[in-house]
Parts: structure tokens; C-alpha cells; sequence
């Protein structure tokens, strides 16, 4: 999921933040002062616009909703929320730098898009077993609470999750790694060393021209979580999923620190309740719509499961490449040797909750 869908033109773009209000501007900007601003709110609530760059029918904006919906009830009005899906403020590739230069108050994106940025979270993101969704937010909500990211220390974190893992999914069945080798896999940057081990032939292209690659044969699948199934009628055209997780994305939303710090101790206060709140929320409802998604694909489109022939062949290739990354960090003075070790111990802690 990167890399999706226009954004306005340079004129629409001034309009757009025109119309967010004073959540956009520092004090200095303005020339009101934080307390000033505070002060303003028992006037007119306090406007913030939040961008995320995939259309609002994909679950992390299904997650922006809600936590919308949320903020402006338990602040009883104070704070409202304007949203910016679908890239018509911010892109991937420019989300947080036009979070630090104020183009949106918060914005939404997945730091798996820049593994060189955030370097312990690229090592959570391989395979490493998690069971669903809600398993993956909850370890990566938590990860980032105890290490971190140096990148985030000049943003204010307002919630973290994760997708399910990555299956392949293909036009024809792959049950064992022969089956695998040579095949055309539509992937996103992260999976490429690793679909290059497994022996297929790893093809990046933005989630906007699978449909027309699946029908021409460009590729013969792609390897990303299940809810595309449903979400964009790929089983239409793939009539097999690999039963084998293999990567997961991480997606982190940030404000912007100046306009954290004008905001009413009460607010924040709600913002930092619903931190892990839409971590929870956002891992459950992605795997109940995967769940949706498996049944409708199954019954309307005949889509089969299959299991592997030589999953310890892939376990064993996996943990390498981790291991390799793991300690190629820990050389450069990360700690990523422990990060790795409280990676599986939450792993399997919130696996049994």
C-alpha cells in the first residue's frame, strides 16, 4: 500500500490549508501566544487537520475516523478534526517532513516505507510469527514505548499498530519453494531481500496498477496483508493464498510538537488516552475485515488456502536474514539484539492474551 493516488494541485493545496485553521500555525506565525490560543477554545474549537496518504475505505483511515470521532466527543467539541485522506495533503513519501513543516497538524504514515529511518522497527517488521493483527500492534505500540525511534523526537506520537502479515497470494498455487522460484510477485520495498531469498522475482509497483498487472500478466500475484482481497477485488484474478506470514507493516501517526504543546492540558490528556486505545482498535477491526475478506473471496471467487510443503526450509532462511540485520545494527551501536529478544517474548505474551 504505497505510494497511492494524486494529491491537489499547488492552488487547492493553499485552499485546503487556508480552511484548516489555527492548528496549522505556531504562535509565532500568528502572533498569538500559546496561552492566547488556549485561551481561544472557549470560543471556537480548536481546528487540526490530519493526513494519511491511502483512501478513506483503507482500515488506517477507517482508524482516523474513529479516533476523530472520539477526540471531538470526549473533548465535548473543544477540538475538531479534519481529515485528509487518499494523499490530497501529504503523500508517503513526504508525511512526516510536512508534519515538521506544519503542511498538516498530524500526519499518518508507515515507517516500513523508510526502513533506513527507523532501523529497529525494520527489524519487528520481518517474519517473525505474528498470529494477527491485533498481536502486531500491541508488540509494535509497545516497542516503540520502550525504544523510541530517534526519527519521532521532535514529533508527539499519537498512536501506533500494525497490518497482519504478509501472504502470498497468486494466480497459481505455491506450496513449497520450487513452486515459488522465478515467480513475478508484486511486493513493497521491505520484502525485497526476502522474496529474493525465497527465489521468486520481487517486482515493485504501486498498489494503483496491481488490478492491470494481475490481468496482463505482468505479475502472477503480489505478497501484502489479505483485506486487499476484498478491499480491491484482487481475488478476482489471484485464486490462492500461501497459509505462511511473512512481513508486516508498521504505521505510526505523529503531531507536530509545536502544536501538541499549544494545546490545552485536557486535550492532551484525551489524545494520550486514545493512544493505545486505537492501537487495540485499529488491530481488531483489520482482523475481522481480513476474516471478512477470506470468507467473501472464498465463497464468491473460489479462493483455496494452502499450506506449506517445507515451512521449516523457510523458517530456517527467514530467521536468517533477521539474524544478519539484527546484527548489522547492533554493530552500528543499536540495540537491536535485545529489541529482537523483547520482539518474541511479546510476541508470545500477547499471542496468549
Amino acid at each position: 500500500m504505497k505510494r497511492f493516488w494524486s494529491g491537489l494541485v499547488a492552488a487547492s493545496l493553499v485552499a485546503v490549508l487556508a480552511a484548516c485553521g489555527g492548528g496549522n500555525q505556531s504562535a509565532q506565525q500568528t502572533g498569538v501566544s500559546s496561552t492566547e490560543q488556549k485561551q481561544a477554545t472557549a470560543d471556537k474549537p480548536i481546528e487540526l487537520s490530519y493526513a494519511f496518504f491511502a483512501p478513506a475505505n483503507t482500515f488506517p483511515a477507517v482508524q482516523m475516523e474513529k479516533w476523530k470521532e472520539e477526540i471531538e466527543k470526549r473533548t465535548n467539541g473543544q477540538v475538531k478534526v479534519n481529515l485528509f485522506p487518499g494523499g490530497t495533503l501529504l503523500k508517503a513519501d513526504n508525511m512526516y517532513d510536512g508534519v515538521a513543516n506544519k503542511v498538516a497538524d498530524i500526519g499518518l504514515s508507515s515507517t516500513t516505507y523508510e526502513p533506513g529511518r527507523f532501523p529497529l522497527l525494520g527489524l519487528s517488521d520481518m517474519p517473525s510469527g505474528y498470529p494477527s493483527s491485533k498481536v502486531a500492534s500491541l508488540v509494535t505500540h509497545e516497542l516503540i514505548n520502550q525504544y523510541p525511534p530517534e526519527a519521532f523526537k521532535d514529533f508527539k506520537i499519537i498512536t501506533s499498530f500494525a497490518t497482519e502479515a504478509a501472504f502470498i497470494q497468486t494466480k497459481d498455487p505455491v506450496s513449497n519453494l520450487d513452486e515459488l522460484k522465478g515467480k513475478q510477485l508484486r511486493i513493497s520495498g521491505a520484502l525485497t531481500p526476502i522474496m529474493k531469498e525465497l527465489g521468486a522475482a520481487p517486482v515493485g509497483m504501486s498498489q494503483a496498477e496491481v488490478a492491470e498487472a494481475l490481468q496482463t500478466g505482468v505479475v502472477n500475484g503480489m505478497v501484502t496483508s489479505r483485506e486487499g482481497l476484498l478491499d480491491f477485488k484482487f481475488a478476482e484474478y489471484v485464486k490462492y493464498v500461501t497459509d505462511y506470514p511473512l512481513t508486516v507493516n508498521t504505521f505510526v501517526a505523529v503531531m507536530n510538537k509545536d502544536v501538541w504543546n499549544s494545546l490545552p492540558e485536557d486535550v492532551q490528556k484525551v489524545i494520550d488516552e486514545l493512544n493505545l486505545e486505537m492501537t487495540q482498535f485499529t488491530g481488531e477491526y483489520l482482523d475481522n475485515h481480513v476474516k471478512k475478506a477470506m470468507e467473501w473471496s472464498q465463497k464468491e471467487h473460489g479462493l483455496q488456502v494452502v499450506e506449506l510443503k517445507d515451512k521449516a526450509i523457510w523458517d530456517e532462511k527467514l530467521k536468517s536474514i533477521q539474524d544478519k540485520y539484527a546484527d548489522e545494527l547492533e554493530a552500528k551501536g543499536l540495540p537491536a539484539k535485545e529489541y529482537k529478544e523483547k520482539l518474541f517474548q511479546l510476541i508470545e505474551k500477547y499471542s496468549k492474551e
